[in-house]
């Protein structure tokens, strides 16, 4: 295990880093370095029906990733970053198609935790699915994530950052398109907040 400052030589150099979020333990990996996303498919398998959720330093960092972002993007984005609120929006053709799925992206900035602190110092957006196997509850401590990824920690593939996440419900994901949002997955904002701030009911999903 490793303090989060020296992840981010890790992460420099094309590595995976677990590390704790507001809810569970992620896997961070550079979504500029082909290399890095090869290494996180390889650690935790994707499938091609789901794209990568990515966590970003800064809502301007968001807007490096994304086409064109709706009124409504823009309105969440300011009222609930830094924080548990995922947005699904249109992204730049330049974007690792792994890390998104028919055309759109899912990012967020995240409110405090080592990860929060890591994509911060480091600068660039970074993936941030839950460290787990397909099917299992997310890790909340460094040990359980090295019990389930052992092989990948023990070979150094992956750099896990000590520490524990408290649980609790994932961030709160929502699709936008123009003149309309809907709420893929319930989660830690509530989808009343989100109505309260658009002032406009949403869409089925």
């Amino acid at each position: 295990m490793t303090e989060w400052r020296e992840a981010l030589e890790a992460l420099r150099q094309g590595r995976v880093v677990a590390a704790p979020t507001e809810s569970s333990y992620g896997l961070l990996a550079d979504v500029r370095q082909p290399n890095a996303l090869s290494e996180l498919l390889a650690i935790k398998p994707r499938g091609n029906d789901k794209g990568q959720p990515l966590i970003a330093p800064s809502a301007q960092v968001w807007r490096e990733l994304v086409e064109s972002p709706t009124d409504e993007a823009l309105r969440l984005a300011e009222w609930f970053w830094p924080g548990q609120l995922t947005l699904v929006t249109d992204a730049r053709e330049t974007l690792d198609a792994r890390v998104t799925l028919n055309g759109q992206v899912a990012v967020r900035v995240p409110g405090s935790s080592p990860a929060a602190e890591i994509v911060g110092a480091y600068g660039a957006p970074l993936t941030a699915t839950s460290a787990n196997d397909p099917g299992a509850p997310p890790c909340l401590s460094a040990a359980e994530v090295e019990r389930v990824f052992e092989s990948a920690v023990r070979a150094g593939r992956l750099v896990v950052v000590a520490g524990t996440a408290p649980g609790g419900a994932p961030s709160t994901l929502v699709r936008l398109a123009r003149g309309s949002w809907s709420v893929i997955r319930e989660g830690a904002i509530p989808s009343a907040a989100l109505q309260q701030v658009l002032r406009t009911d949403p869409t089925a999903p």
